[in-house]
């Protein structure tokens, strides 16, 4: 994407062309201008327009160019945050409201790839949450239980029966979410973003916001060659927010996170890992995470960024991994390789921010961007149109603040990443 194959890699390789759009041109009238062509930004686009909205999206690159288009593709249930702890953080009614509404996101986005007929390789057998250890063990017994107590359809799983759904022995345990499935990211945003401008949408991408305006009841949003005059906007632009909502960008902590694909295993592999297709990630600090996509390929990824020394360092440690995961795999090959930055908030929980009269916006993913962003935009939606009042929303209000030492944390997490896989897997 835009001339790098380190953007978006193996997704923009498979995934379906985007619909045709343009550069925004000339002075345009809207209800509501969406700013961000990612998860949030389309969802929200989409179902405003189902309800009769008239909606214009700017898109600064390309539909899917932040974490939308270069994640694993894990339709994960919840987020990092424990689900009993989250009343404490938020509260109890926030903190319910939040539990409901993120546990049954991965429903909602199976039902747009149905109903809009989504090519994006929609797998729904669940995702496996890997435990390496003691440790781990304990840490996904905790969460299976606490989800369950909740009605979820989670099972924990011993190490033999992780190690014949995985194929490795390398794990005590996982637990298998249900309500979980994997897809490819980037089709499934082209895919939202095709059947958005179905609805109505008008699309422009190129097209980075430099400035906003109000008069009245009504916001101009400027870009470099037009404007959009609308009575509500909607910021979707999150870790990758650059100009008027650059703060948003500024209250995460940038994480690097690069993913590598394989070429398509021979039939024997295929038999033997991942049979079922679930997404997996394990428990570690520096955690990895990987799965299969439709042509056989293992995609596996891990924090660290794929530049500089950074390239080498985390290639060469991912074949020493696989081939500690999976003795019989052989001398892998890469046919793929790129990264991109996942925002981290300072309570690993999103934020709900209202920047002024009629301008909100959902940020900080936390690395959970596929189900979340797409239930999020919706909720906008749902307020924009009058449904959902701001104090029936799922987080309360905040103001963007930039956490301490942001700067030093995301070098640290850089250098970190690539001194613990110089390290780790040698023997």
């Amino acid at each position: 994407m835009l001339n790098d194959p380190r953007s978006h890699g193996l997704w923009e390789k498979t995934a379906p062309p985007p619909p045709a759009t343009s550069s925004l041109e000339g002075d345009v009238s809207a209800d509501v201008v969406v700013v961000g062509g990612g998860y949030t930004g389309l969802s929200s686009s989409l179902h405003l327009a189902e309800a009769g909205s008239r909606v214009v999206l700017l898109e600064a690159k390309e539909i899917g160019f932040g974490g939308a288009g270069r994640n694993v593709g894990l339709i994960n249930a919840g987020m990092w945050v424990m689900p009993n702890d989250l009343p404490g953080v938020l509260g109890p009614v926030h903190g319910e409201r939040l539990l409901d509404m993120l546990g049954n996101a991965p429903k909602l986005v199976m039902e747009l790839i149905d109903k809009h007929g989504i090519a994006c390789e929609l797998e729904r057998n669940g995702t496996l949450h890997v435990a390496v250890g003691a440790d781990g063990l304990k840490e996904i017994e905790d969460r299976t239980k606490q989800w369950a107590a909740l009605g979820a359809p989670v099972i924990l799983l011993d190490a033999a029966e992780t190690e014949r759904r995985v194929g490795s022995s390398a794990y005590t345990g996982s637990l298998l979410d249900m309500r979980a499935g994997t897809l490819q990211p980037l089709a499934y945003a082209r895919g939202l973003a095709d059947a958005a401008v179905k609805a109505g949408v008008a699309v422009h991408t190129s097209s980075p916001v430099v400035a906003t305006e109000r008069s009245g009841n009504r916001w101009t949003v400027k870009t470099a060659t037009g404007q959009v005059t609308a009575d509500w906007i909607v910021v979707a632009t999150d870790a990758y927010s650059t100009g008027p909502w650059e703060k948003v960008r500024a209250e995460q902590v940038h994480l690097p996170y690069f993913n590598l694909a394989t070429t398509p295993l021979s039939d024997n592999l295929r038999k033997s890992i991942l049979t079922g297709r679930e997404g997996v990630w394990d428990t570690k600090e520096i955690l990895s995470s990987y799965r299969m996509d439709r042509a056989g390929r293992l995609v596996f990824g891990s924090v660290g960024a794929l530049r500089n020394t950074g390239l080498s360092v985390h290639k060469a440690w991912a074949k020493r991994s696989l081939r500690k995961l999976f003795p019989h795999i052989g001398d892998v090959e890469f046919e793929c390789e790129w990264y991109g930055n996942i925002g981290m908030t300072d309570n690993a929980l999103p934020r709900f921010h209202k920047f002024a009269p009629n301008v909100v916006g959902f940020s900080g993913y936390n690395g959970r961007g596929i189900a979340p962003g797409t239930v999020f935009g919706r909720t906008l939606a749902r307020h924009i149109l009058g449904q959902l009042s701001e104090a029936d929303l799922p987080l309360p209000l905040t103001a963007p603040a930039e956490p301490r030492f942001r700067a030093v944390k995301e070098i640290w997490y850089e250098a970190g990443a690539q001194v613990a896989h110089f390290a780790d897997a040698r023997f």
